[in-house]
């Protein structure tokens, strides 16, 4: 078997920290460097174990499998079809595996394995990565890696980003808190001259993407991606470090409740049309008891005018005759029923968060969140169109929903603020304006 790799696929492959991501724009070799290594690993440590992912089975299959097929020698390993997994003479196995759903993960449960390899690692969530991670183990002394590829985009981009390409620049070593180390190794079209001398003609096909397109996929940027939902948002605008709230803002709590996740802010209302999250609460595993105590715990004595919910939390069960608003009720939350209608609801919350020029001539947004809602920061730029209907979010991963449903919810139940021609009291603006110049913003 004869190799052939690029300068790129070589540091990929030769990649010694925990965790490894090979990528950025499209052609760069990526999935044929993963399959090369994969093979070297497994005929080098006899007895190996490792899991080769891709989001759904016809990808992987359309994909990866065919291309082990026509490159892997048969005088080494064999492959089954049924299992899906190549079996080497050493006793190296090499499985190949999907994870459509969060879901899915648990059928790893009581795996081991010695390396774990996602393909377009920007197509998974962040929990699935993390609780792979988990089993990466095992009674020897193989190295233990995690070794991606991916392009930029997808369900993943912001938290692949902020693990892998935010912390340091490209090929420059990150090591973790827990003693851990990763690495970025960039990857362009360009670089790869064997598709180049194969098929010249795929740098023009590039080339004539759409711009945020051709950007993430020929020049590998990861600052745009296609599918983006919340175009408006931008961290540098919307969010903010904690000030004290004045007390007499007037104060409302939205939420979305299920036993799989609550997610709750506490959002406060300026005297001059602006709005503050600036409390969450983003924790699964709560039954409702649980729920309200907690919220009633992290309320700190405020003073709420509205705590609003969904409809479906009106929805009475059958063998109790009571509703989850019954339930927050007896618990002390009494809740009121907000629209909840998706299209429109995603339409008034992108005018909250629309950005404009305010009157200190720097770009502002009438909705603002403080930097300790960290969930809330980090989903709201990572969901995407549903492929379906673009007016709506994707339901999947579901776990980047909750907290933009809840924002939906304030959006829907709060009117846009009018901008005012006339001037504003003096009095009151003076006191507002001393207020957010103190904390700059």
């Amino acid at each position: 078997m004869k190799i052939q790799r690029t300068a790129k696929q070589a540091l990929f492959m030769d990649a010694k920290q925990d965790e490894v991501l090979f990528g950025g724009a499209a052609g760069g070799g990526k999935s044929y460097a993963q399959l090369i290594d994969a093979f070297l690993y497994a005929c080098k440590y006899a007895g190996s174990k490792q899991l080769i992912l891709r989001r759904t089975f016809p990808e992987l299959n359309m994909s990866l499998i065919r291309v082990s097929q026509d490159v892997f020698p048969q005088e080494v390993c064999t492959y089954s079809a049924t299992n899906h997994v190549w079996t080497f003479r050493n006793g190296s196995l090499i499985d190949f595996g999907y994870c459509e759903r969060e879901t899915d993960v648990i059928r790893y449960q009581s795996a081991e394995y010695d390396c774990i390899r996602f393909d377009e690692l920007t197509h998974f969530s962040e929990y699935v990565y993390t609780y792979l991670l988990s089993r990466l183990r095992g009674a020897n002394d193989f190295p233990k890696q995690m070794k991606s590829s991916t392009n930029p985009g997808g369900v993943g981009h912001a938290w692949v980003k902020a693990r892998f390409v935010d912390p340091a620049p490209p090929l420059t070593e990150i090591k973790t808190e827990q003693g851990t180390t990763r690495i970025f190794i960039p990857a362009r079209v360009q670089e790869n001259s064997f598709l180049m001398d194969k098929d010249p003609q795929y740098l023009r096909r590039l080339e004539a993407l759409p711009e945020n397109e051709r950007r993430a996929l020929l020049l590998g940027e990861w600052d745009v991606f296609e599918g983006r939902f919340f175009t408006e948002w931008d961290s540098r605008i919307h969010t903010l470090s904690p000030f004290p709230i004045p007390p007499e803002w007037r104060r409302v709590f939205v939420m979305d409740y299920g036993l799989d996740m609550l997610a709750g802010y506490w959002i406060a209302l300026d005297t001059i049309g602006y709005a503050y999250v600036y409390r969450e609460v983003y924790e699964s595993g709560l039954i409702i008891s649980e729920a309200a105590d907690r919220i009633k715990s992290m309320n700190d004595g405020d003073r709420i005018e509205d705590w609003c919910a969904p409809p479906d939390l009106w929805n009475r069960r059958q063998e109790t005759g009571k509703s989850v608003a019954d339930w927050f009720g007896e618990n002390g939350i009494y809740l009121r029923k907000v629209n909840n209608g998706r299209e429109q609801g995603w339409l008034d919350l992108r005018e909250w968060l629309k950005v404009f020029t305010g009157e200190d001539g720097r770009p502002t947004a009438r909705l603002r969140v403080f930097n300790t809602c960290r969930n809330l920061i980090r989903v709201m730029p990572s969901v995407i169109y549903d492929p379906k209907n673009p007016n709506d979010i994707s339901n999947e991963p579901h776990e980047l929903t909750h907290a933009p449903d809840a924002l939906r919810y304030f959006a829907a139940s709060r009117q846009l603020p009018t901008v005012i021609k006339k001037e504003p009291d003096p009095e009151v603006l003076t006191i507002d304006r001393q207020i957010i110049n103190l904390f700059n913003f």
